[in-house]
């Protein structure tokens, strides 16, 4: 778990909750079911709208990145190109072809049986840079899916708050109801700016940077499987492949 992620939603949250305390206001003050009926039911109505079923569903299931993003480590992937460059040099494609057999990934799986069958260098890079662009754009429309709604929120929020302000100009001939009917209208305004700002814009910035941190690592195994095919000599494998770490 990225206990990181979990720390800042709680001081963002928190900071909001204490301000409002500081200022003599109370937590029921700032809760309004009809309010949040609103803006959770507008917003997400209008990015199911907009958003294809298969984006909604990868949305759904990225969203755990949140606390658990896929592990990257790319010095444990630089270690293991470099013992497929060694098993290759002194046991010939044989040993690449066993490692093929075990190995589970299906990016790992497809380059490594492009170099077995000795496809050109040019020809490893342009297939496996295809599909890396492809699993990157699919990620991406998931990502837009949390910015959409940190992007309708606000807008529902304004909404909500002038449906409350028209049920109080109904209720002017009791006086005493406009102060509460006027705060109550404006919590709308709240949730949607706060829920945008502070839970569906950070979502989406967080899992564009998982996906393209998971890019990086696409990107070394390309350049990577690319210098097997070419027989280049480990050592220079590891030159070319630590660059990335300064990208990760």
């Amino acid at each position: 778990m990225d206990t990181v992620a979990v720390i800042g939603a709680i001081v963002a949250v928190g900071a909001i909750l204490g301000g409002n305390a500081l200022e003599g206001g109370t937590f029921a003050a700032l809760m309004d079911v009809p309010a949040l009926v609103i803006v959770l039911g507008g917003t997400l109505g209008a990015v199911v709208l907009q958003t294809p079923k298969e984006d909604l569903k990868r949305a759904w299931l990225m969203l755990r990145w949140v606390v658990k993003p896929p592990s990257v480590n790319l010095s444990a992937d630089i270690r293991t190109i470099m013992t497929w460059s060694q098993t290759s040099r002194r046991e010939g494609l044989l040993g690449l072809e066993q490692i093929l057999e075990r190995e589970k990934e299906p990016f790992r799986a497809k380059g490594l049986s492009l170099v077995v069958d000795g496809a050109e260098p040019h020809a490893i890079r342009r297939i496996l840079e295809v599909d890396m662009e492809r699993r990157m754009e699919d990620a991406l429309a998931g990502a837009q899916v949390f910015n959409a709604l940190g992007g309708y929120a606000p807008t529902v929020g304004i909404i909500g708050a002038v449906i409350g302000l028209i049920q109080v100009m109904g209720n002017l001939a009791d006086p005493s109801e406009l102060g509460p009917g006027i705060a109550t209208a404006f919590v709308a305004t709240i949730y949607g700016v706060a829920s945008a700002n502070l839970l569906f814009l950070p979502i989406a910035d967080r899992l564009r940077s998982i996906v393209y941190r998971e890019a990086n690592a696409l990107g070394l195994y390309i350049e990577g499987m690319s210098a097997l095919s070419e027989g280049e000599h480990p050592k220079n494998i590891q030159l070319r492949l630590t660059s990335y770490l300064g990208a990760a």
